[in-house]
């Protein structure tokens, strides 16, 4: 008899098992790369911005997936995408260097802009951003800037466009109002974001209704993510359904529209 019981515990637990092991969920690892202000990376304490949100967001609507930032950098991310140290990269495009790594695109849905600013003096008008020939730029270190064909070499853009380049788009901003720079590139979100954080300088900054590119933004998904592109895109899709992607993304100025099917 205490063999049998024996048997009958032990298929009970067998039975159980695969319920026990379906209630767990699957971990997503995000790369969390400093683009503000999609992510924020504070000096200390954890990462800020709109992609914490996103990935609150999505945790909070369902529990089959558990989506973590995993800290990565704008030059590195290649590698650790490639050797599976994130799974997925999000408010990527597939034409920023991705193009000989394996990848599944999901459109976000979600389009941003880069766009000129200077200082708002002298009868500055929108004929200032026309020529940038002989002015100071204020650039971001590391990004591509389609005015110079997407070319990040330090040297070409200090030598060909005058350029400082740092890893502060607040410097970048204060230069041109103190007149240290003439015209500084920064995310029309960033802008917002900036605006509202300095309030003083909505009228001392006169931004471009030029665009130098368009971001139109897309999650790259490994082929070994567990998660498929289908799967995150009806996961975006609730988000859009409920209001939530209108909530994080709208203060930002970041147009939001139907996305193309993976």
């Amino acid at each position: 008899m205490p063999s049998v019981l024996s048997s009958l515990l032990l298929l009970s637990l067998t039975c159980l098992a695969p319920a026990a092991w379906a209630l767990e969920d699957v971990e997503v690892k995000v790369g969390a790369a400093h683009f503000p202000p999609y992510t924020v990376r504070p000096e200390q304490g954890a990462d800020t911005g709109l992609l914490p949100q996103l990935v609150e967001a999505l945790n909070q609507s369902q529990s089959q997936y558990r989506f973590v930032l995993v800290p990565t950098s704008i030059p590195r991310r290649f590698r650790d995408f490639e050797q599976g140290r994130v799974d997925m990269a999000i408010f990527e495009n597939p034409d920023w260097g991705w193009q000989t790594i394996p990848h599944v695109s999901v459109d976000m849905g979600l389009e941003d802009a880069e766009i000129f600013v200077t200082h708002r003096v002298n009868q500055r008008d929108e004929n200032y951003f026309a020529d940038l020939k002989g002015k100071r730029l204020a650039l971001f270190s590391g990004y591509h800037y389609a005015f110079a064909d997407f070319n990040s070499d330090p040297q070409y853009l200090i030598n060909k466009y005058n350029a400082t380049l740092t890893y502060s788009h607040d410097s970048n901003l204060l230069m041109v109002q103190r007149d240290r720079a003439d015209v500084a590139l920064v995310t029309r979100s960033y802008l917002s974001d900036y605006l509202v954080r300095n309030p003083a300088s909505a009228g001392e900054l006169l931004a471009s209704r030029r665009v130098d590119q368009i971001y139109h933004h897309y999650a790259l998904l490994s082929p070994k993510a567990p998660i498929s592109g289908e799967a995150f895109a009806r996961l975006l899709q609730n988000l859009r359904d409920s209001g939530e992607m209108v909530k994080i993304f709208k203060p930002y100025n970041i147009s939001i529209s139907t996305p193309k099917a993976p």
